[in-house]
């Protein structure tokens, strides 16, 4: 059985941001020093929890197709609020904002109907 090239890319182009927001919801429950540190200087260490948390649910809302512009939407604003705090405190935002546009290329990837209208036949 042949691979289909498009689910293949569509999966990849998919699993990459996920797995990266993933990876650090992961990181935020088990609490490591580097977190902490990191974490802290920002002044969101006490809410490590639900952090990691959103980062979670966020991205299995994502990746399920029924729910992915509501992931979609969840994920957009809380990498905004990651780039917010990133600029107040003097930090460069690139990493929250290379994993948004990550995010936000897996979503036309999958669904353009997320970000472009959707053609009504008869309306113009």
């Amino acid at each position: 059985m042949a691979l289909d090239k498009k689910i293949l890319f569509t999966g990849l182009v998919t699993a990459v941001p996920a797995l990266m927001i993933t990876a650090s919801g992961i990181m935020k429950l088990m609490d490591g020093a580097e977190i902490r540190a990191a974490l802290t200087t920002m002044g969101v260490a006490d809410y490590r929890v639900g952090l990691g948390l959103m980062e979670l649910l966020f991205t299995a809302l994502f990746v399920y197709p029924k729910t992915m512009k509501l992931g979609l939407l969840l994920l957009t604003s809380y990498f905004a609020g990651a780039i917010a705090t990133d600029i107040s405190h003097g930090h460069s935002p690139a990493a929250a904002a290379m994993i948004l546009t990550l995010v936000w290329i897996a979503a036309f990837v999958r669904d353009r109907s997320a970000f472009l209208p959707v053609a009504t036949p008869g309306v113009v």
